[in-house]
């Protein structure tokens, strides 16, 4: 069964960005990717809070927006390994603000999160 939006996209630029990060680990797997980081093995060792399983979903989205790529060595011992694609260097200024900002205010979000009703 394939899972289909019920609410389309209007086409605002912030929705169409929402769709593509949407996913708790995304963010951290672009920038893992970008330092080099390629194998999932290597993924999962830099995120070992998240399940295999959500990792392969949220890169497998990634890969269908085209933010990486992912690339199949057929040897002995199979393997595969991802790489930012131009696109996907394209959103590292934005992230890298983005990160910026969460360690300039950890404090305050932090109580803030931890304050929820």
């Amino acid at each position: 069964m394939r899972y289909e939006r019920k609410i389309p996209l209007l086409g605002c630029a912030d929705e169409h960005l929402r769709e593509i990060l949407l996913g708790r680990w995304k963010i951290k797997l672009i920038y893992y990717i970008s330092t080099g980081v390629a194998r999932p093995g290597q993924l999962q060792k830099k995120i070992p809070q998240a399940s295999r399983r959500v990792l392969d979903m949220q890169l497998n989205q990634l890969v269908k927006h085209e933010i990486i790529r992912k690339t199949f060595f057929d040897e002995p011992v199979p393997r595969a390994e991802y790489v930012l694609t131009e696109f996907g260097h394209s959103l590292l200024p934005v992230l890298m603000c983005m990160i910026a900002w969460g360690k300039d205010n950890s404090r305050k979000l932090k109580k803030l999160i931890n304050n929820r009703p």
